[in-house]
């Protein structure tokens, strides 16, 4: 499945609220990311922080299959939403 840079910024935003509502990720995130609550709301809707949102994902199995199933959808399409915000090859691998 391939996605257009608004479907990729949809699924990041989803994937964002998906991890704002578990404290431990959200906590992880946030310290991973260095960012602070106020930096959410000034970056909300820039593909930045839906990268950063789709990288701290990316970093852990078990992060993508649980939000994969939390969000409904295959846990390729976090890489291939990646690639579509960023570009190909700017992750270091492509999804099949």
């Amino acid at each position: 499945m391939t996605f257009s840079h608004e479907q990729a910024a949809e699924l990041a935003m989803s994937a964002l609220l998906h991890v704002l509502q578990i404290p431990d990720l959200a906590s992880g995130f946030m310290g991973t990311t260095g960012l602070r609550p106020e930096d959410l709301r000034q970056l909300s809707g820039q593909p930045e922080l839906a990268i950063h949102v789709l990288d701290y994902l990316l970093e852990d199995d078990a992060r993508v299959i649980d939000a994969a199933e939390a969000l409904q959808v295959r846990a390729a399409d976090f890489l291939t939403a990646r690639t579509a915000l960023a570009g190909p090859g700017s992750f270091g691998w492509e999804a099949d």
